[in-house]
């Protein structure tokens, strides 16, 4: 029997599995390629020599699994985290330390979860929070939040924020029940779903879950938007969807990512790998060389270099691409407890 265990234990570590806990996040350092943040489905862990150690940052956070995080742009040293039921933390020395930031927010969204933090481009102490209470805006760096859902009726989760980096007044919500638009920083929403959500699902509260909205630096008005029914995309601000992607396979998106220095170069992730497009969604190719489990929760491009992507993966641990994911390179191995 102790045989056959250690022949079990050494195929499974060949097959690549149980390297690392799942990977549900990915934060990259906006000017330090070395200092990458990841969020497991326990803990938060950092390294600062690219990959070769982690350590645990959880340590005076509660128990509550992290769902989202933050670095501010200005001030990399500060870290914002979002969790799934303790609201947020914040902190101000690379995440050693942490301080609840919760005044303003719902009871309810407390006990919730918190998706996504947008900063604003001109103001990083001007955040909008995405929570499946709704959204909240802070103007004094997480100080005090307030409720910015007037016009959002219909559905209370929202699960992923887009701003438009060119006009930081429109944002853009993905909610259980499709997309809201707001032209003056959330102080107003409107249902945006037309081509989006099926006519007969229009009453349902769970009719289409969007998962990601990113907007397209090079052409604003074009936005995609992925689900967990297929990637959509307008390109006259939501005014039309259309479905983009429909050779894929597995329609579950899970995360996307628009390669910054490649107008219409898209990265989506699922349940089998990552799929990159070319052509703004028209055309996609699997790119899942060198990954152990095509199943990957998270992705990221490097913010220092467009040719280094990163990809979670829910069962082997982290990967790091260096020719913009043809090829993928495991990582060392991420978990332990604080």
């Amino acid at each position: 029997m102790k045989i056959l265990l250690c022949l079990l234990i050494f195929t499974l570590s060949l097959a690549g599995c149980n390297r690392s806990d799942p990977i549900v996040l990915i934060q990259l350092h906006p000017q330090n390629p070395d200092i990458i943040y990841v969020a497991t489905n326990d803990y938060i862990y950092k390294t600062r020599d690219g990959g070769q150690n982690w350590a645990n940052l959880s340590q005076g956070m509660s128990h509550s699994r992290v769902i989202a995080m933050a670095i501010d742009p200005m001030y990399p040293a500060t870290v914002y985290a979002g969790t799934k039921g303790d609201a947020v933390y914040k902190s101000h020395d690379g995440g050693q330390r942490w301080t609840s930031m919760r005044s303003g927010l719902d009871d309810a969204t407390i006990t919730s979860v918190v998706n996504q933090f947008v900063f604003d481009p001109d103001d990083a102490q001007h955040i909008f929070l995405a929570t499946t209470m709704g959204v909240f805006e802070t103007k004094n760096g997480g100080e005090q939040w307030t409720k910015k859902m007037e016009g959002m009726k219909e559905v209370l989760m929202v699960v992923t924020l887009a701003m438009d980096p060119t006009r930081p007044s429109i944002l853009y919500a993905g909610t259980s029940g499709g997309v809201y638009k707001s032209i003056d920083q959330a102080g107003h929403w409107e249902k945006v779903n037309n081509g989006l959500v099926p006519p007969g699902m229009l009453k349902t509260s769970r009719a289409l879950n969007v998962t990601s909205i990113l907007v397209d630096p090079y052409a604003p008005d074009t936005v995609y938007a992925a689900t967990l029914s297929g990637l959509y995309k307008t390109t006259d601000a939501a005014k039309a969807w259309t479905q983009v992607g429909e050779s894929l396979a597995d329609q579950m998106i899970i995360s996307m990512v628009l390669d910054r220095t490649r107008q219409g170069a898209i990265y989506i992730t699922g349940r089998d790998g990552v799929h990159r497009s070319e052509d703004g969604g028209k055309t996609w190719k699997l790119m899942n060389g060198g990954l152990a489990t095509t199943n990957v929760r998270a992705i990221a491009q490097s913010a220092t270099d467009p040719k280094v992507f990163y990809a979670g993966t829910n069962g082997s641990g982290l990967y790091r691409s260096k020719n913009a994911g043809e090829t993928w390179e495991p990582m060392p191995a991420i978990g332990g407890k604080a």
